[in-house]
């Protein structure tokens, strides 16, 4: 009996293995008689050991939820209900490397760094990191890590500038602008090869028209001191000289318009007005020698008032049209006088307005409506006829500019007598000579004839037109 008074200390991990039933099977059959079971050698009383498996599995229990919820901070009692663990500490280990408040006891409660630590952060919310400056006095720094690497363009050879360059020049002269030429050529490595720019550009002018070498001097003036040095543009109108002799092969008249080219760039600043000066008495090559007197002449005629910018004269589209009209009108007038049709269309086509052709028909009909006589009758008829049949005027700048005449014969027919009559002869020879189709023919306008109402005319119409 000694035993069973003595207090037995056992450990719950022996119980694990045991069963969940507190009862043996003569107890469930209600025997009275105390059962003794065997542990470790000794005999314990059967209330012990059912005392032992209850606190074996509320621990258990308790371990199983503490673990569970220990991130919520609830735990389970003895008897199953839910307890706030607020004023205790969760039992898992789990719940400790999880809970990221201070270990030590000390501080608010506050998370640790201030909310940046932990795995996978990167830093508090909203923070901002600056480049890092590299320390060469690092042990671990590395030139060939840290290094930077720029984009080097290689320098172009004389076959590949004239490869590269010449599309953009080629577009150039169909766009017109400067800007973008100057972009380009920065983003290319010219190297050496600067001053070949403008001896491309002035050579592939001098196969094309007027208004291509008007737009060249203008965009040697803009690559000036941008691109190309003003040393490096002296060099190329030097090269430009020894290469007389094998642009006259393409271009016989290449040493008037080099001449025309130094003129103009001495007169935009280009080159030093001592430029000329510095070739007297030492030049051989004949056609180099004309360029040269080219340039003089035209630089001493700007001395007496002509502009240095008109070297070129007037054409394209960028004229004012206050301009063109003044140079059609000088057209036929020296057609007038010469009586050359050549000429007068290699002149028209020199101007570049294709679009402004129906000016030049209109101008034909009004002069032939105020002259008195039938030789500005029949060279305008002539003129007309030709320009159709080389199609130097198109369908549609024939018809605008009869039309023009036919909206404004009222008003011509104020300073003009008979121009109505006039017009009606012009407008036959054109359509019988096929200058103009039958419909257009037939919208020429014709004065109403007037009706006599005084006494005696019998209702007779004046033949004469007004």
């Amino acid at each position: 009996m000694e035993v069973e008074n003595e207090q037995i200390y056992i450990n719950s991990t022996e119980f694990d293995h045991l069963s969940d039933t507190p009862f043996s099977g003569d107890d469930e059959n209600g025997g009275s008689e105390e059962i003794k079971a065997e542990v470790n050698g000794n005999w314990i009383p059967a209330s012990s050991l059912n005392e032992a498996k209850i606190n074996a599995r509320a621990k258990r229990r308790f371990r199983k939820n503490s673990s569970r919820d220990s991130g919520r901070g609830d735990s389970v009692s003895d008897n199953g209900e839910a307890v706030k663990s607020g004023l205790t500490e969760p039992t898992s280990p789990k719940g400790k490397f999880l809970d990221r408040r201070s270990r030590s006891g000390k501080g608010r409660g506050l998370p640790k760094k201030g909310g940046a630590g932990g795995k996978g952060v990167w830093g508090t919310p909203g923070q901002v990191y600056d480049v890092e400056e590299v320390d060469v006095k690092d042990p671990n720094y590395d030139d060939d890590q840290n290094c930077v690497y720029e984009t080097v363009v290689p320098p172009l050879d004389e076959r590949a500038f004239e490869k590269t360059l010449t599309p953009i020049l080629q577009e150039y002269f169909e766009h017109g602008d400067t800007n973008e030429v100057v972009d380009m050529l920065r983003d290319l490595n010219l190297g050496e090869m600067k001053y070949s720019v403008p001896v491309l550009a002035v050579s592939l002018s001098l196969e094309g028209k007027a208004s291509h070498r008007e737009m060249t001097s203008k965009l040697l003036s803009d690559l000036c001191r941008t691109v190309v040095s003003t040393s490096d543009m002296e060099k190329s109108f030097d090269m430009l000289l020894k290469e007389l002799p094998e642009l006259v092969l393409d271009s016989p008249r290449a040493p008037q318009l080099v001449g025309q080219f130094i003129a103009r760039a001495v007169g935009d600043g280009i080159l030093c007005s001592t430029y000329i000066d510095s070739y007297k008495g030492t030049v051989d090559c004949v056609q180099a020698r004309a360029a040269l007197d080219r340039a003089t002449v035209m630089l001493s005629m700007t001395k007496g008032g002509k502009r240095i910018d008109s070297v070129w004269g007037s054409g394209g589209g960028q004229q004012s049209v206050k301009h063109l009209v003044k140079e059609i009108d000088m057209l036929l007038k020296e057609y007038l006088l010469s009586g050359d049709v050549s000429e007068a269309e290699r002149c028209l086509q020199e101007l570049e307005v294709p679009h402004f052709h129906h000016e030049l028909v209109y101008e034909a009909i009004v002069m032939v409506l105020e002259s008195t006589g039938e030789t500005t009758f029949k060279m305008m008829l002539d003129l007309l006829k030709s320009l159709w049949t080389s199609t130097v005027i198109t369908l549609d700048q024939m018809k605008r500019g009869y039309e023009r005449v036919y909206r404004e014969i009222p008003d011509i027919n104020l300073d003009v007598p008979h121009s109505y009559s006039m017009l009606e002869r012009f407008v036959e020879e054109c359509f019988q000579a096929g200058i103009i189709s039958k419909p257009l023919r037939d919208l020429c306008p014709s004065r109403g004839r007037k009706r006599f109402v005084s006494e005696g005319d019998g209702g007779r119409l004046k033949l004469e037109s007004y």
